[in-house]
C-alpha cells in the first residue's frame, strides 16, 4: 500500500484545473504505459490507454477524471492584484486566506487569497460569509504592469497550494482528492490486470473538464463506444459533524462504494446489470462495499452512460470528507480495495455481459 501512497501523493501534489490537465496527463502517461497496449491523447486532452484484448471478450472503458477545481484571472487592477473566477465549484469560505499557485507563462508562483481584514469589517458584514467577487489573489506585484511582466494576464489559471500529508490510522489528507484518488485506482487496478489473466479490451481514461460539465467524458465515450463502462470518483460520506446518515449512508473505511443512483436520478439510474456484475465480483473475491443513492451530485458517467445509443455504466468511489476543499480526507484502505475491485470486475465481465 506505501506504493500506492506515494502514488496518490504525487498526484495530489500535482496541479490541473479543468481544461488544463497536462500535468497530470503525463504522470499517467508513465504509470500506465507499461500496462498499456497504445495510448495516445484525444483531440479533446483525454488519456486513452488501451489493453487489447480477444475479439471476442467485451470491451471496458475506466474513466478517471484527471481536473480538479480552480481559478481564473479575470481582472489585474491598477494595483497589480487579481480578481478571479471560480473554475468548478467552491464554496466561498474554503477559498478565504489560502494560498495558490498562480501558473503564468514564466513559470509558477505563490499568491495569497487576501480580502478586508476583519478589523475594518462592520459589524453586519461579520456575519456573512465573504463573497468571492470580494476576494484578490496577491501574488506581490507592485502594480498592473508589474504583474503582467511576472506573466500574469486575463486567464491565468490558479490552483490551491496544498501538500499531501499522512494521518494517523491510515486516513491521508491533501488537496484534489477530487479525482486524484480515481486516477490513483485505475492505475492500481491496471497493475493487478497486467498479472491477471483478462480476456477484456480494456480503454483505462483520463477524462478532462469533469468539474465544468462533464465534458471529456462525453468524447471519449463516444469515440470508444465501450460495450459497458465504469466511472470511478469520490463520494460524500455521512461520518462526521455536520452531517447525518440520512443525508450520506455511506462511511469512510467500508470499502468502495458503488452508486445506485445519483442526482436524484437526474444524473445517473445505475443499469441492475451493472449492479449485479459489480456486486456479484465483490461477493466473490470477499471485498466489501457499500451502495449509495445520492441526491446531490453526478459523476462522469452521467455522460458515459447517454452516448450513443447508451453504455451501460456504473461509478465505484471512494468515501471521502471534506471534498472540494484543500483539506479532502480518505482511507487509503478504501482505495486499495477499490482498485482491486475494478481490477477483478474487469476480469470477470465476460460472466456478465
Amino acid at each position: 500500500m506505501q506504493k500506492l501512497q506515494e502514488l496518490l501523493e504525487e498526484l495530489s501534489n500535482a496541479h490541473g484545473i479543468s481544461g488544463y490537465e497536462g500535468s497530470i496527463c503525463e504522470i499517467m502517461k508513465r504509470e500506465l504505459g507499461p500496462f498499456c497496449d497504445e495510448m495516445r491523447v484525444d483531440k479533446m486532452g483525454n488519456l486513452i490507454a488501451t489493453r487489447k484484448g480477444k475479439a471476442d471478450a467485451p470491451s471496458v472503458m475506466v474513466a478517471s477524471h484527471m481536473d480538479e477545481i480552480g481559478l481564473m484571472v479575470k481582472y489585474i487592477d491598477d494595483n497589480g492584484f487579481l480578481n478571479f473566477v471560480t473554475v468548478g465549484g467552491f464554496f466561498s469560505q474554503t477559498l478565504l486566506n489560502q494560498r495558490v499557485v498562480v501558473h503564468t507563462t514564466n513559470g509558477p508562483i505563490v499568491g495569497v487569497i487576501g480580502s478586508k481584514p476583519p478589523h475594518v469589517m462592520k459589524e453586519e458584514d461579520k456575519k456573512n460569509p465573504v463573497k468571492i467577487d470580494d476576494m484578490f489573489v496577491d501574488v506581490g506585484a507592485k502594480n498592473h504592469d508589474d504583474a503582467i511582466s511576472l506573466g500574469v494576464d486575463i486567464g491565468t489559471p490558479m490552483s490551491i497550494d496544498r501538500d499531501f500529508k499522512v494521518m494517523k490510522n491510515d486516513l491521508v489528507t491533501g488537496k484534489a482528492f477530487d479525482n486524484r484518488a480515481g486516477c490513483a485506482m485505475l492505475i492500481e487496478a491496471m497493475r493487478q490486470i497486467s498479472e491477471m489473466d483478462v480476456d477484456a479490451t480494456i480503454y483505462a481514461v483520463g477524462t478532462v473538464q469533469e468539474e465544468v460539465g462533464l465534458k471529456g467524458a462525453r468524447t471519449s465515450a463516444f469515440g470508444l463506444n465501450p460495450d459497458v463502462a465504469l466511472a470511478t470518483d469520490v463520494t460524500i460520506p455521512g461520518d462526521h459533524p455536520g452531517i447525518t446518515k440520512k443525508d450520506a449512508s455511506v462511511s469512510i473505511g467500508k470499502g468502495p462504494v458503488l452508486t445506485v443512483v445519483d442526482a436524484a436520478g437526474r444524473g445517473i439510474m445505475v443499469p441492475p446489470s451493472i449492479l449485479k456484475w459489480l456486486t456479484g465480483t465483490a461477493k466473490d473475491k470477499g471485498i466489501a462495499y457499500q451502495l449509495d443513492v445520492g441526491d446531490g451530485g453526478t459523476t462522469d458517467a452521467t455522460s458515459i452512460h447517454m452516448t450513443r445509443e447508451g453504455i451501460p455504466t456504473g461509478v465505484l468511489s471512494v468515501a471521502t470528507r471534506y471534498i472540494h476543499s484543500p483539506v479532502e480526507v480518505l482511507d487509503m484502505n478504501d482505495l486499495k480495495a477499490s482498485a482491486k475491485l475494478i481490477a477483478e470486475s474487469v476480469a470477470s465481465v465476460g460472466k456478465y455481459f
